[in-house]
């Protein structure tokens, strides 16, 4: 009877452990190529698309497409506390991808269906067109809502849910994950390319509805591809999200702020400090913030009979502790970030609007679409990266025994970001000159600050990635892969507050502003030199950010190498400043 169970139960878990792997990775993969391909699609040219069609504005156009992004960048967090906490990666990627149909279903509709859109202009100049009324506006919001709610799941979830598919437990295992890594960036560098290119012409030179109707068409096969592969995944139940532990650190530490504890650890206090889940780096108490310390106390009280606190709003371990230093040490430097990408930002803005009034020709029958010049920047990024990674890393430690830091590598990025926008602004001074004389300039001008920007990503953007991901303990790898979409996020909300307030205080009844919609009237590169000066008062921040980091102890901080590179895992370096 029980060699008849224990067969029976053999033959129920046998196809368990046949899930994951690469052949639930292929499904995934190709779901998250679909649905990339699909959003990016309509948002590459979606500023053209408000311009041209909305007829409005660059400045308002540019605050729209602001706000969206922002919108987008920041419920992810939001997707990734109702993962981890309730519903699980797979239920969450499956709802928000039905949202994210329904939204490029309804922004496909505002370009279909005449009154969804306003009419087209009589003025070949577009100075006496209708704008949009209130209820195309709000369908339009709907629409990118609904698309924002979508992103704000799948990007929380997709990266995650591709890593349980490996037992990370195993050196195969963990193969995997790299090598699925690899293949999620290619994959994402490859949808760059073709939605700024082939997706951007469609809706420029054939129709908006069969443009935006591919990138539906699309996503509807993401979905239906997603859950094809269902019976090969493997489903990791949530276990609870550490947001919460956070606010239990933050409570604990509040109400025992009155108890006194030495300001060295003399060993007259008692810590509760239980081992850790298996997997999980332990993390040694360290002097840093020290009113956090207060948190994992034991007073008279807060522990039971069975060891475990009485009450976890009153009593949470050193661990818990500690990784609300590693974030309140990080806070700073990831800031820092954020004046990088509102020149990034610009690129997919008023570089694109500027890229429309100039001469994009390629030979005498063909013409670039305007928001295909950001292409220029991810080609520069699939260039740059390989090189960095094999040729210049190994030669520098072979002929210096140099390599630089992560936070090194992210400050040479934010220099990249102001040259960029010097760069802009000096080419938007010789078109404007230019057309005065009534000679366009070709765009191809603006591949040396498309180039800086990719050489900023490059640095800056990657630099940051491996930075959370390194610094940021074990458990809240979730806050790590949340942080640079917040950045996103944050990098809107200021450029839509510098869009603003420049619209209104640079112009008069008799002098345009410069952000005016006639870009050879307005000065649009004073507007890039003062993002560049933003950004060289942003270096020195950082700098200042970088000097004093304290590094997670234990923490891999440099990869060392006689011939190439290995990983050193340095001593506690809990009370030591890095070297930048």
């Amino acid at each position: 009877m029980e060699v008849a169970q224990e067969s029976s139960k053999n033959q129920k878990t046998s196809p368990e452990k046949k899930r994951g792997g690469w052949r639930a990775i292929t499904f995934i993969l190709g779901n998250e190529t679909l649905e990339r391909m699909g959003t990016m699609g309509l948002s590459a040219n979606f500023i053209v698309y408000l311009t041209k069609v909305f007829h409005m504005e660059p400045v308002q156009a540019s605050i729209v497409c602001s706000l969206w992004l922002g919108l987008t960048s920041i419920l992810p967090l939001l997707g990734a506390i109702i993962s981890d906490a309730y519903v699980g990666r797979f239920k969450t990627i499956a709802y928000s991808s039905f949202f994210t149909l329904l939204g490029l279903m309804t922004v496909t509709l505002t370009s279909w269906l005449p009154q969804l859109h306003p009419p087209r202009c009589n003025s070949l100049h577009q100075d006496n067109c209708v704008g949009p009324n209130k209820l195309q506006l709000r369908i339009l919001w709907l629409g990118l809502g609904l698309l924002s709610i979508g992103s704000g799941g799948i990007r929380s979830c997709s990266i995650p849910f591709g890593a349980d598919q490996f037992d990370q437990q195993t050196q195969q295992g963990l193969k995997g994950i790299a090598s699925y890594f690899n293949w999620y960036y290619t994959t994402f560098s490859v949808v760059l390319i073709i939605s700024h290119t082939v997706i951007v012409y469609i809706q420029d030179n054939i129709s908006w509805v069969i443009g935006f109707g591919v990138t539906t068409c699309l996503m509807a096969s993401a979905i239906i591809l997603f859950f094809v592969g269902m019976r090969f995944y493997v489903y990791v139940k949530p276990e609870g999200s550490v947001f919460f532990s956070i606010v239990r650190v933050i409570v604990a530490a509040r109400k025992k702020r009155n108890l006194k504890i030495p300001a060295v650890d003399d060993g007259t206090v008692e810590y509760y400090d239980p081992p850790v889940k298996h997997g999980i780096s332990k993390l040694p108490l360290t002097d840093q913030f020290r009113f956090l310390d207060k948190a994992a106390v034991i007073a008279e009280g807060d522990i039971t009979s069975d060891g475990v606190p009485a009450n976890k709003w009153l009593l949470c371990s050193v661990q818990e502790v500690e990784e609300v230093k590693c974030l309140i040490r990080i806070i700073p430097v990831w800031s820092a970030g954020i004046i990088s990408i509102v020149a990034m930002t610009l690129q997919g803005t008023f570089i694109v609007l500027q890229a429309k009034i100039m001469d994009r020709h390629m030979g005498p029958h063909f013409e670039i679409p305007a928001a295909s010049i950001q292409v220029i920047s991810f080609i520069t990024i699939g260039i740059w990266v390989p090189i960095y990674d094999r040729l210049l890393v190994p030669s520098l430690w072979r002929i210096r025994k140099f390599r630089f830091t992560v936070l090194q590598r992210m400050g040479i990025g934010i220099v990249f970001s102001i040259l960029s926008m010097l760069s802009a602004g000096i080419v938007e001074k010789v078109r404007r000159t230019r057309a005065t004389e009534m000679t366009q300039t070709s765009v191809f001008w603006l591949s040396l600050p498309m180039i800086l920007t990719g050489l900023c990503e490059s640095f800056n953007f990657i630099g940051q990635i491996e930075f959370f991901n390194g610094q940021f303990p074990d458990h809240m790898r979730s806050i790590a892969n949340s942080l640079f979409p917040l950045s996103f996020a944050a990098a809107s909300c200021l450029n839509s507050l510098l869009v603003t307030i420049v619209h209104k205080f640079t112009g008069s009844k008799d002098k345009p502003d410069w952000l005016n919609k006639d870009f050879d009237r307005g000065k649009l590169d004073y507007f890039y030199y003062l993002i560049a000066g933003l950004g060289v008062v942003n270096l020195v921040y950082f700098w200042y950010c970088a000097r004093n980091y304290q590094y997670k102890a234990g923490s891999q901080i440099e990869d060392l190498t006689e011939e190439d590179t290995f990983l050193v895992t340095e001593p506690n370096r809990s009370h030591d400043k890095s070297i930048t």
